[in-house]
């Protein structure tokens, strides 16, 4: 699959950021590192939290698309295509362009894409994933496919999930697009693509491979797709154990916000750290 274009023009020069953290147990200062020039966020926790934006992140939004930085706004739910997550996003008042929205399901079709050109894939998912996939030229069968595919859906087919273990044990591969135990709704959690896949092993004896956070593969896909570098792009999540492990593994600034999942007393248990820790994106609008 071709690289997505980044969602907006370059700018000129990345401006000067403030001085050093205020809190130094966070990690380095900020001098330590380039200034950022590339910004990766994650989406429900961040930027909306129970459907509705966050304070402050329709203005981060904005300011990010007037900078000229390229961005991407990351999520593992591989349920949605990027026009669906863009119709989604404006709905909270979000510009969020389409080709600056990146899922664990575009992730998940450009390494299958790289791993085996043309391959076939048995998929357990919706819209996001097999358009992603028919997008890289998969063919999508159940007759001795190279790959199952594990992502997020509504409704869980348990003869969709029988054929799944009976073509894993005849040698298909296992992919996942992402180990997410849970997902959040209205009513409260819903298992998630990690809950049937632990099912799935269980059954099979095989652990899937997943792509999503906090696997550093989403995170370097991301980064090429919009021609960014480790060193001068900055990753802003609300979860220590996906957003913020993910992008310190990919070697980037992390940036922990407190209007998801991850408190500040949370994140003390972690044996990593984010590189500093903010109350919401609403902080971060004047670094940009």
């Amino acid at each position: 699959m071709g690289h997505l274009p980044g969602a907006v023009l370059r700018a000129s020069g990345p401006p000067a950021l403030s001085g050093p953290t205020s809190d130094t147990r966070w990690g380095r200062h900020m001098h330590d590192r380039k200034p950022v020039q590339s910004w990766l966020t994650d989406m429900d926790g961040v930027l909306v939290h129970e459907g509705q934006p966050v304070p402050g992140a329709p203005e981060f939004v904005k300011r990010l698309r007037a900078s000229g930085k390229p961005f991407l706004v990351l999520t593992n739910n591989s349920i949605y295509t990027p026009r669906d997550l863009q119709a989604r996003l404006a709905r909270m008042g979000l510009d969020v362009p389409e080709e600056a929205i990146w899922s664990s399901a575009l992730a998940t079709a450009q390494f299958l894409a790289d791993q085996r050109p043309g391959g076939t894939a048995y998929v357990i998912g919706e819209a996001g994933l097999t358009t992603a996939l028919h997008a890289v030229g998969y063919v999508l069968s159940d007759f001795a496919p190279d790959y199952v595919v594990l992502g997020e859906t509504r409704t869980y087919s348990f003869e969709a999930i029988t054929k799944a273990i009976r073509l894993i044990n005849d040698g298909a591969r296992f992919i996942c697009t992402n180990p997410d135990a849970t997902g959040p709704s209205v009513e409260g959690a819903l298992p998630a693509a990690g809950s049937v896949a632990a099912m799935i092993s269980k059954a099979t004896g095989v652990e899937p491979y997943f792509v999503g956070k906090p696997n550093p593969m989403m995170m370097r896909s991301a980064l090429n797709t919009i021609d960014a570098h480790s060193e001068s792009t900055a990753m802003i999540g609300d979860r220590m154990d996906t957003d913020i492990l993910c992008g310190l593994e990919a070697g980037l600034e992390t940036i922990l916000v407190l209007t998801g999942i991850s408190s500040r007393a949370e994140a003390e248990r972690y044996p990593y750290r984010p590189s500093r820790i903010v109350d919401s994106v609403a902080d971060l609008i004047d670094e940009v």
